[in-house]
């Protein structure tokens, strides 16, 4: 803007010299005009007055002779000359003068020549703006002679030349003063443009918190008010857009789905926390790259394909396998399409449905399970207790055998009885660890104290392997008692007679890892996502053999997940297992 107002007080100082050069040739030109007709007014009126005296005192001749020719011209500062009208000069100072003497005596018979065609006054201009001024001296009504009065305009060259001299330090006086008031107004003036205009280049940059001084009520003020306004109105307008974008950007990081964003060229350009979390990627792992180079599961990539070549919506139910579990995810994939079918890509959302589909299969399961699992202790205790009535009672062996059958089966419900109520304890909202400082060392003695019977049924070796006799945690001893014991029977159960099974336990600054590993039948890779499901065999004829109810790894996992721990498991068909318990030091 220095540039706007720099040309402005150029254009206004431009129009001011022009005006002023103008204004002083035409003054110039007027004084220098009324000088010289003042001065000629002036000389006409001597040489008028000359040539009456001459007249009056009668005529030429006698004037001459009186000897007044002298007395006459010490009146005037002119030259002063008498000719006759023949040409004849009787009288001329100019001689003694020496003022151009060829010139004069030409400029003299000019004027006689002039006299002889009746010019009674008038003027001759001479060399040097030197003027001859002369008038008819007449006698009895006849041309005598005539009397010329000659003088230099050189006075009023000076005067003009003063005169230019004032003009010009008057006009630089008034354009210093005049450039002086324009660079003020071009400044007032300009100041609020500038002001504009950079309030409308922070506009334009994004900066819509940019405003102008609103000073005046002419059109500026106005163009600075609406400017003003329109900052407002853009503010307003980024505020609202950011708050929406932000809303957005809140609602698809916590929606709580995974989101996809792919391009019309393949690339993934976006996506949430929510599919990070469930696919276990980062950004760098995703984003601008193609969707078939980082999604390993072709059920999805299928479903993509399927919308970019029938650019129409789907939405399906798919089973994708994720480190130790299986996720049901209801995937619903959508075009892009915007103003003027303007293709931009696809869009995919993943609903996490396992829970609902493991709450379907938990109350398909339930009965079934719970029917099947009550139905042989049930069956053996009615069979053994009809044999009884029919006339078993008199068989005092038999009448034992049956009885003890009928306890063992009696035990097996209550177990199972309790394992549900156990189970269904844990998993409610209101449950509360009675947590304390529990010794997972001694935890861990107590468990194999209690079950080394039963691995010596199976001429199974039991060993533990403790880092420290003091293992602390945080937590509820029974229930993390509860926890080795289920992992370790599982472990008895399903490891072949004279095996091993070995419980290491080691601790860092944060966390205690216990170990139990056998090496038994081991567990099928597309078996490990299901094995904490309830009822779950990993024996598919579900053999009485390996013994349990089927919900000693669901209660263990529920136990870990009220005490903010972990379970993981390796296995490898007929080499063995090894679940790994991740016990937090504190958890309060």
């Amino acid at each position: 803007m220095t540039k706007f107002k720099t040309k402005l007080l150029a254009a206004i100082i431009s129009l001011i010299i022009i005006v002023l050069l103008a204004e002083g040739l035409l003054l110039g030109q007027v004084f220098k005009n009324y000088y010289v007709n003042t001065f000629n007014e002036k000389i006409e009126r001597e040489t008028l007055f000359i040539a009456k005296y001459i007249q009056e005192n009668g005529g030429i001749s006698e004037f001459i002779h009186q000897g007044k020719t002298e007395d006459l011209a010490n009146l005037f500062d002119a030259n002063f000359a008498i000719i006759r009208n023949d040409g004849t000069i009787l009288y001329d100072d100019n001689v003694n003068r020496n003022n151009y003497p060829n010139r004069h005596k030409d400029m003299l018979k000019s004027i006689t020549n002039r006299l002889e065609t009746d010019h009674q006054s008038g003027v001759v201009e001479g060399p040097k703006s030197l003027h001859y001024y002369y008038h008819t001296i007449q006698k009895n009504g006849k041309i005598e002679g005539a009397a010329v009065l000659s003088n230099e305009i050189e006075a009023i060259n000076q005067v003009n030349g003063q005169m230019w001299w004032i003009l010009t330090i008057s006009l630089i006086a008034s354009l210093c003063i005049i450039t002086m008031f324009a660079s003020r107004i071009a400044s007032r003036y300009s100041r609020p443009i500038e002001a504009a205009a950079t309030t409308a280049i922070e506009l334009a940059d994004g900066n819509y918190r940019a405003r102008t001084y609103e000073r005046s009520s002419d059109e500026i003020g106005m163009l600075n008010k609406a400017l003003n306004i329109l900052a407002r109105n853009l503010q307003e307008m980024q505020i609202a857009r950011d708050l929406h974008q932000d809303r957005l950007e809140t609602l698809i990081e916590n929606i709580g789905s995974g989101v996809l964003q792919i391009d019309h060229k393949g690339y993934i350009t976006m996506t949430n926390l929510a599919y990070k979390q469930q696919f276990n990627m980062e950004d760098t792992d995703l984003l601008y790259k193609f969707y078939y180079e980082v999604i390993p599961y072709e059920e999805i990539i299928a479903i993509i394909e399927e919308i970019f070549m029938t650019e129409k919506s789907i939405k399906r139910q798919v089973l994708i396998p994720l480190s130790i579990e299986r996720k049901h995810f209801e995937v619903y994939g959508a075009p892009i399409i915007v103003k003027n079918d303007e293709w931009k890509g696809i869009i995919i959302v993943f609903h996490d449905i396992t829970e609902l589909k493991k709450l379907e299969q938990m109350r398909k399961d339930f009965v079934a399970n719970v029917s099947h699992e009550l139905k042989t202790p049930i069956t053996s205790i009615k069979g053994f207790s009809e044999t009884l009535l029919d006339g078993a009672l008199k068989d005092e062996q038999a009448l034992y055998d049956f009885l003890k059958i009928i306890l063992s089966e009696s035990d097996r419900l209550q177990e199972l009885i309790q394992e549900l109520l156990d189970l269904s304890k844990i998993e409610q909202q209101d449950f509360v660890l009675q947590v304390d400082s529990v010794n997972v060392s001694t935890i861990l003695e107590e468990s194999i104290s209690m079950l080394c019977g039963k691995a010596e049924e199976k001429n199974i070796t039991l060993i533990l392997e403790s880092e420290s006799p003091s293992l602390w945690v945080e937590g509820e001893a029974n229930r993390i008692k509860q926890i080795f014991i289920n992992l370790i029977t599982n472990a008895l159960n399903y490891t072949t007679r004279e095996g091993e099974v070995k419980i290491e336990a080691s601790e860092d600054s944060d966390n205690v890892c216990v170990a139990v590993k056998d090496n038994g039948i081991g567990i099928e890779s597309k078996e490990l996502p299901r094995i904490f499901e309830r009822f779950y065999r990993v024996d598919k004829a579900r053999s009485r053999d390996s013994g349990g109810t089927g919900l000693g790894l669901a209660i263990v996992k529920h136990i870990l997940e009220v005490h903010k721990g972990k379970i993981t498991v390796e296995s490898c068909p007929g080499k063995g297992t090894t679940f790994t318990v991740l016990l937090k030091k504190h958890i309060r």
